[in-house]
């Protein structure tokens, strides 16, 4: 595997760094969520990257929300994978490659429910925010 650059959010690199060190056995929830590794390629730098998101599940399929913490402009990360969307995650002792697609309103409005089950952040991020917030499936290929 080519050389991934960690996050600079200190708390997000200290948990990628245990998850993967861990063999995706430690750092593997935030307050309970189940989070993953997502590693894409960088829109600009054509780098490989690497976060931690909290995700949920639609069938096979895993489910990320492009939050940014209610911030008013999608994350980098988000921006990314839209350009580059074959992605590589790992989700526990599992490493395996997907492909990222924003899901339609239809569809999100289906999934938002069941989400904000999941972290009840998200919900409260959507309100701060006049953006909307995206929602990414993972398919694996």
């Amino acid at each position: 595997m080519s050389e991934v650059r960690i996050s600079p959010v200190e708390w997000v690199a200290k948990q990628a760094r245990e998850y993967e060190e861990s063999g995706g056995v430690k750092g593997t929830t935030v307050m309970g969520v189940p989070c993953l590794l997502l590693d894409y390629v960088g829109r600009r730098s054509g780098d490989w990257h690497r976060t931690v998101l909290m995700y949920g599940r639609d069938g096979a399929d895993h489910v990320i929300v492009a939050s940014n913490g209610g911030k008013d402009a999608d994350p980098l990360w988000y921006r990314s994978i839209a350009e580059n969307p074959r992605v590589r995650l790992r989700v526990g002792p599992e490493r395996f490659e997907a492909d990222a697609s924003t899901v339609s309103a239809g569809e999100k409005a289906k999934l938002w429910p069941y989400l904000s089950s999941v972290f009840q952040g998200w919900a409260d991020y959507q309100v701060k925010t006049e953006r909307d917030i995206p929602v990414v499936r993972l398919r694996r290929v």
